[in-house]
């Protein structure tokens, strides 16, 4: 892997919207412009991942179909269970089993999204700046997955 995109769910409908389930809680319609304009922004920055890994929830699902819409044959998405409520080293876990991809995306939610950005550019993951809804790091890879060894090379936030 030389490439990380780390794509938090652009804003969901709260839950009790969702009656409770936290899991079920689709995107609101701002959250849907959020992942159409997060797609537009790969598009305009050649940003094309070969492997989607996505968390099981409603709204990461819906983001990651709408921001992958944009994309000429974009890849399926992979269902990933472990990505909802992850820490930064589960993450990498994750991430360590597809190293075969040249380029990743992982669409999550925070705190594990954000700590992972901090964790593999500053090598911790208590220095984290925040990911609001719908933002996304694009992460260069030098060398090995390992923490502080990725360069931050873009971050956008609708």
């Amino acid at each position: 892997m030389r490439e990380l995109i780390l794509l938090r769910h652009a804003e969901a409908v709260p839950i009790e919207a969702a009656r409770g389930d936290d899991q079920q809680r689709p995107l609101s319609p701002r959250g849907e412009q959020e992942a159409q304009a997060a797609g537009l922004w790969l598009i305009a920055h050649g940003a094309r991942p070969d492997r989607v890994l996505c968390s099981p929830s409603q709204r990461t699902g819906e983001t990651a179909r709408l921001a992958l819409a944009a994309l000429e044959s974009a890849p399926v998405p992979r269902t990933e269970g472990e990505i909802y409520d992850a820490t930064p080293g589960e993450l990498l876990g994750l991430l360590d089993q597809h190293q075969d991809a040249e380029v990743v995306m992982l669409v999550g939610h925070n705190p594990g999204i954000e700590q992972l950005v901090a964790l593999l550019t500053e090598g911790r993951s208590d220095e984290f700046r925040g990911m609001p809804p719908g933002a996304m790091a694009v992460l260069h890879l030098n060398g090995p997955l390992e923490p502080g060894n990725a360069r931050l090379d873009a971050f956008w936030s609708p």
